[in-house]
């Protein structure tokens, strides 16, 4: 089985139906943009995974590639049902990597379904350009599950907010993903603990653009380092380039320091100088005079 996580919006916003008396009911697979004709695969109804945040159980043997789908939401009690057919999955998902070669073939204007060996070949870049993203930020992009067992939430904070449970020991970007009552006044509860970078659309778009552009770049044997194929004879004799946008200019791939937003701020202690303790010398901390 595989899951898929949706984000349903409505009137220009997300939104949360089940707390609204809705439901995110069922998505369509369809093997075309036109999501038309024989359906691929269903699932339905979504399970809430928290605000705003509905995961669908798919059929995990599906081919690999893209398929287009239709997701029918009720966004509340007595409202009328949508259909958002602004969905796309590509399979496999659930692989670790922010992006999928779908998604480079679009940026390189290649038409799909791509070969294994064309999806393999983007894979590894993406995988290239997801590790330099990690090791500039410092940080992973995915998150590690957590769980706090028999805790006992804060007064007057939703069960939903990660405020209201015993986090101050994770130093990162904590989510609740599924809290279960013990029944003894108590909590098991179970987090996701990290930048959750598949929702962060600045590093996708990063990681997605600079795989492409390496594809484009790539030194061959013709010279081509550092400039883009435009044409190629039917023969393949000869080849036209084009030198790449330089940093900063329309087109040009976003530069690794768009991304500083997202880096983990250190804290280090300021040095102190040694005192004698009170009331030999005035302290670090109390000082009566």
């Amino acid at each position: 089985m595989a899951v898929y996580d949706y984000r349903p919006v409505w009137a220009g916003a997300l939104c949360d139906p089940d707390t609204e008396g809705g439901q995110v009911t069922r998505i369509d697979l369809y093997a075309s943009p036109e999501r038309s004709g024989t359906v691929v695969a269903s699932a339905g109804p979504a399970a809430r995974l928290r605000s705003t945040v509905y995961r669908f159980t798919l059929p995990g043997d599906l081919p690999d590639g893209r398929y287009w789908c239709t997701v029918t939401v009720t966004p509340g009690k007595d409202q009328p049902a949508f259909t958002d057919r602004t969905v796309r999955v590509d399979f496999p998902v659930g692989t670790g990597l922010l992006a999928s070669a779908e998604q480079v073939a679009d940026k390189l204007g290649v038409s799909l379904p791509l070969t294994a060996a064309q999806r393999e070949h983007y894979r590894t870049v993406l995988a290239e350009a997801q590790a330099d993203v990690v090791a500039y930020l410092g940080r992973p992009v995915v998150p590690q599950p957590r769980t706090l067992r028999n805790v006992h939430p804060l007064f007057g904070y939703d069960l939903d907010d990660p405020q209201a449970w015993p986090i101050q020991r994770l130093d990162d970007v904590v989510s609740v993903v599924q809290y279960v009552d013990a029944l003894d006044g108590t909590y098991d509860v179970q987090l996701l603990v990290g930048l959750d970078g598949v929702t962060e659309e600045p590093i996708v778009r990063y990681i997605v653009a600079h795989a492409a552009e390496s594809i484009r770049t790539a030194t061959t044997a013709e010279g081509g380092s550092g400039r883009r194929v435009t044409s190629v004879s039917a023969e393949g004799q000869s080849i036209s380039y084009e030198a790449a946008p330089l940093a900063g200019q329309a087109g040009a791939p976003p530069a690794l320091t768009s991304l500083d937003g997202y880096r983990k701020l250190l804290y280090r202690p300021l040095p102190t100088v040694p005192a004698a303790p009170w009331p030999y010398g005035r302290g670090r901390r109390y000082n009566r005079w």
